[in-house]
């Protein structure tokens, strides 16, 4: 029996890839083989980036939650404890948006917490 390679499903595999690869510089969008490594690691990044983006955000929420915390004559530590002592159920998010946007509820919070 001949040998049956099954071009349909290798051709479809091969456009996937070139098609994930769209816009990516020289070979890595026209060679197959070199856009196949450009693809998987730019999944094995996309994965990484998406638990490092959580990391991100918390570290630049608890900086402005201590600037703003600051001017009133605490520290964010304090504050945090405070918080969680009073039982003030607001998160991080909330708490630095409020710090740089609504700086007048932010103190209406940092006086319940004293």
């Amino acid at each position: 029996m001949p040998r049956s390679t099954n071009s349909v499903a290798s051709r479809r595999r091969r456009k996937k890839i070139l098609k994930a690869a769209k816009g990516y510089f020289g070979a890595r969008s026209k060679v197959y083989t070199v856009a196949k490594n450009a693809v998987e690691k730019g999944l094995q990044y996309a994965y990484r980036d998406r638990r490092l983006k959580k990391r991100n955000f918390r570290s630049l929420w608890i900086t402005r939650i201590n600037a703003g915390v600051r001017e009133h004559g605490l520290s964010y530590s304090q504050f945090m404890h405070q918080c969680a002592e009073k039982n003030i159920g607001l998160n991080r998010k909330v708490l630095a948006d409020l710090a740089m946007n609504h700086p007048a509820s932010f103190k209406a919070v940092i006086d319940k917490v004293k």
